[in-house]
């Protein structure tokens, strides 16, 4: 009884902040609004998203750049997470700290303290100016867009794969080396294939943000690129047409199972084989 009454906190927050606002996406997605105010349930909405082509350029580039930020976030994450976790120095739990502090900060004041180093008359062009090298142009293009990307994402990367591998059994990794294996067939062979559920959740952490945002492509941009977070946003905070800004929501929660669904095979799959 008591854990039933303990519960019920849980079940009114996923009630509230998750089933209700996914109803209501739901609801306005599939239905459309005629000029006599009347609502009726159409398709009107995915069919005027999939004939839009510069929209359908929105999230081809959307989900192009969350993939790119993702495999950058993997490859300079891991070997953080690997030599934070194999570490035996004290001032491991420091290193941690100065990776989780600037998480404390708000997105929005760390991605424009960017602007202040990135724009054409920031620090970084002030700086170069100095030694006669003329000003680059370091935002307002995709490159700038996957930067944010990486570097706001980060993090969710690495804390993953840390937790993993620090779980491991260095027994394992000590019996591996003890039957000949070089250090490349102990990463190869044993320590990459256990951190696998790392890598899988840190990837599903970083693709999910990087696919769905709009206020790292507006700051660094400058409103330039268009990623679907941007498209939603304008829908529901400019036009006001909530109907297709939940079309193409569901759009991008179908996007997001899909790639929760495929880790969480993926990570079945390896469950069992990781040592083979």
């Amino acid at each position: 009884m008591k854990k039933t009454l303990a519960a019920y906190p849980y079940l009114i927050w996923a009630l509230v902040f998750t089933v209700i606002p996914i109803i209501l996406v739901a609801y306005y997605g599939f239905t459309v609004e005629d000029e006599a105010g009347n609502i009726k349930i159409s398709l009107e909405n995915f069919i005027t998203f999939f004939q839009n082509e510069q929209l359908l350029k929105a999230f081809w580039r959307s989900i192009w750049m969350a993939l790119v930020a993702t495999v950058i976030c993997l490859v300079l994450g891991y070997p953080v997470a690997y030599i934070l976790a194999m570490s035996e120095s004290k001032n491991k739990g420091f290193l941690m700290l100065l990776l989780i502090i600037p998480m404390w900060m708000n997105l929005l004041l760390r991605t424009y303290a960017w602007v202040m180093i990135l724009d054409n008359t920031g620090l970084l062009n002030a700086f170069l100016n100095r030694f006669g090298i003329e000003s680059f142009e370091f935002m307002y293009h995709n490159g700038s867009i996957v930067f944010g990307m990486v570097y706001n994402f980060l993090p969710f990367m690495i804390l993953p794969i840390h937790s993993v591998l620090v779980k491991t059994d260095k027994s394992v990794v000590e019996a591996a080396a003890d039957l000949g294996a070089d250090n490349k067939k102990v990463f190869l062979k044993i320590v990459f294939p256990l951190s696998m559920p790392g890598v899988i959740s840190g990837i599903t952490m970083v693709f999910m943000p990087a696919v769905t945002t709009f206020a790292i492509s507006d700051i660094l941009s400058g409103r330039k690129i268009q990623l679907m977070g941007n498209v939603i946003e304008s829908q529901f905070l400019r036009n006001y047409n909530w109907h297709y800004g939940s079309a193409i929501s569901i759009i991008l929660i179908i996007i997001i199972l899909l790639s929760m669904a495929f880790s969480s095979k993926y990570d079945k799959d390896n469950e069992g084989s990781t040592l083979i």
